[in-house]
């Protein structure tokens, strides 16, 4: 079982990675922690959205979830959380527990036109999307959560989350984020090609664009 939850508001880095936290979220029974930060590290990577602006991230594997959710609401009253499904097209590299991961790590939280059933909608994401994804993005780690139930009033429009892992320079270059290899008759094809891919599921606008630092932790009550 995952939670993921959308936090808003400053100072929240040192509370996040701060000890304190994983031991509050591993007596609730969490095993692993997963902090994502608006942080100066991707200070210049662009950002957008219609929701309030989100400024961290926390992923939960395991806990008990109304214990996990207390934790969230002491850290943001305001805060989204859901319940979420774990897909894993790209796995990212391995890297050592609490250390930032070398990456910029967009995370994008997605809404469900209201013309599309919940089905076709999450066909067209998870089934046919996925590879257009990867194919057009130089991404070494793709992950995807469909939102299996909604845990608090704030986020309810939001059906999916996506987190993709690319390369630091990715944030000023973009055929670093596309992989265009400095061609740019590439460069425009796979925009535009990822582009009406998205369009096709309401993914081309109307999503909240989080750029981040990623923080793993295993978590002992020990």
């Amino acid at each position: 079982m995952k939670l993921i939850a959308a936090l808003h508001g400053p100072g929240l880095p040192e509370r996040l990675l701060s000890p304190a936290l994983r031991t509050e979220l591993a007596r609730a029974g969490a095993s692993r922690l997963q902090v994502n930060l608006d942080d100066a590290d991707v200070a210049d990577a662009m950002r957008f959205g219609p929701g309030v602006p989100v400024t961290a991230l926390l992923s939960v594997w395991d806990a008990d979830v109304a214990a996990a959710l207390d934790v969230v609401r002491r850290l943001d009253a305001g805060a989204a959380a859901w319940l979420v499904a774990e897909r894993t097209p790209l796995s990212p590299p391995p890297v050592p527990d609490g250390e930032r991961a070398p990456a910029l790590a967009n995370v994008a939280l997605l809404r469900r036109p209201a013309s599309m059933t919940p089905e076709a909608w999450l066909g067209d994401w998870l089934e046919r999307h996925t590879q257009v994804a990867i194919d057009t993005q130089a991404t070494f780690g793709y992950l995807q959560h469909p939102v299996l139930e909604h845990l608090t009033e704030s986020g309810r429009d939001v059906h999916g989350i996506v987190e993709e892992l690319f390369d630091m320079a990715a944030m000023s270059d973009p055929h670093a984020f596309y992989g265009s290899r400095g061609d740019d008759a590439e460069l425009q094809r796979r925009l535009g090609t990822l582009m009406d891919s998205c369009a096709r599921f309401g993914a081309a606008d109307g999503l909240d664009l989080v750029p981040t630092s990623r923080y793993l932790f295993g978590l002992t009550t020990g």
